[in-house]
């Protein structure tokens, strides 16, 4: 198998595939190798592993571990340098027939740079170093308000999470009878401030403690917002987190997603963004012209295969096999191929759709 180069959501996958195999000893290799490394100098201290390997007193096992090391040193042979973010290489019998062997391999090179250098030869495979690659690093904390309500959400890779719906009490701005104007406003004025104050007190308690915060979005009515934002009711930490203020009616749950979207010129190089994006892209070169934007799979096949194809998008929930013939086609053209997810709106018409599309670059 080619060196597969892994976004992050196609690591998700991956990582979930190599879960499922279990050595029945300790005879699945793992090995990861950092950027910059010398990969000649893995090469050899496999070959010495393989002498190590004769003294395993198992016939099954010396053979298996033996075949998989092998495995893995004629890989890296194919390697002069080792690739710009390192690489993780995995090896072992995968067989779930008792007695039988099938020695399997994968190479990848992960989104993020390999840090750790290691040998393993165990049970199972090591993957907790590309586990922490799809944790996500920040966040974005939401909130929708006006005097009536708020609600506070966060933004965290493309999901977007309702935390805490808050409502203010504050009376409507009719006049009880036998107060004068002035001393309703009094109380009411009160009230709201007291409702920015539980606000920001919320705010602190879910996000004040939280390393991934990256930046805080707030949107509501024009005075509403300001008086809160101006008036600086959030802890100083938080308050130097504002990213972005929007103009909006919408304070309940709807009004976190009109937030989010409103935002896109500050969220630009967020996950959920560029999804949206590449899924907008599609979708109006499929209303425009939809011969140049094929998405059943033998038609995109077909277009990959002429090499018409400038963009391949594939749903992570579309089937694995086919996904994966596609994309070694997609990768012998010079293809961009794009993963999505089904966590946005646009995904999930997306794979309504069937999960796979095509825009292409010229007609066939």
């Amino acid at each position: 198998m080619a060196l597969q180069k892994l976004t992050r959501s196609e690591l998700e996958e991956f990582i979930k595939g190599m879960k499922v195999h279990r050595g029945r000893a300790t005879e699945l290799i793992t090995v990861y190798i950092p950027e910059g490394y010398d990969v000649n100098a893995v090469q050899r201290q496999l070959e010495a592993e393989k002498s190590t390997a004769k003294n395993i007193k198992s016939t099954s096992t010396r053979k298996n571990v033996s075949d998989s090391l092998d495995k893995i040193v004629r890989i890296l042979k194919d390697y002069k340098v080792t690739p710009e973010k390192g690489m993780a290489l995995f090896a072992g019998n995968v067989s779930e027939v008792e007695g039988e062997s099938d020695i399997q391999s994968w190479e990848i090179e992960p989104p993020e740079s390999v840090r750790v250098r290691l040998y393993r030869c165990d049970k199972e495979f090591v993957l907790e170093p590309l586990e922490t690659m799809t944790e996500v690093s920040e966040i974005y904390a939401l909130l929708v308000m006006d005097r009536k309500e708020a609600t506070i959400g966060q933004l965290v890779g493309k999901r977007i999470e309702v935390l805490k719906k808050m409502t203010s009490g504050v009376p409507s701005k009719v006049r009880a009878g036998g107060q004068s104007s002035q001393r309703f406003h009094r109380i009411t004025e009160g009230l709201t401030k007291d409702f920015y104050k539980r606000i920001a007190e919320e705010m602190k308690g879910i996000f004040y403690e939280n390393d991934k915060l990256k930046g805080i979005l707030i949107g509501g009515p024009i005075p509403t917002k300001n008086e809160f934002v101006e008036g600086e009711f959030l802890a100083t930490k938080l308050q130097k987190k504002i990213i972005g203020v929007k103009d909006q009616g919408d304070t309940s749950e709807s009004g976190i997603q009109e937030l989010v979207n409103l935002s896109q010129d500050t969220l630009a190089d967020q996950e959920i963004i560029y999804e949206k994006k590449i899924l907008e892209k599609f979708f109006n070169s499929l209303g425009k012209d939809p011969r140049m934007t094929p998405y059943k799979f033998e038609e995109v096949k077909k277009a990959l295969k002429f090499g018409a194809v400038d963009t391949l998008i594939i749903s992570k929930e579309f089937d694995k096999s086919k996904g994966t013939e596609l994309k070694v086609i997609a990768e012998q053209m010079g293809t961009t191929i794009e993963t999505v997810s089904n966590e946005t709106d646009e995904g999930k018409q997306f794979l309504n759709l069937g999960g796979i599309g095509a825009i292409q670059r010229f007609g066939i």
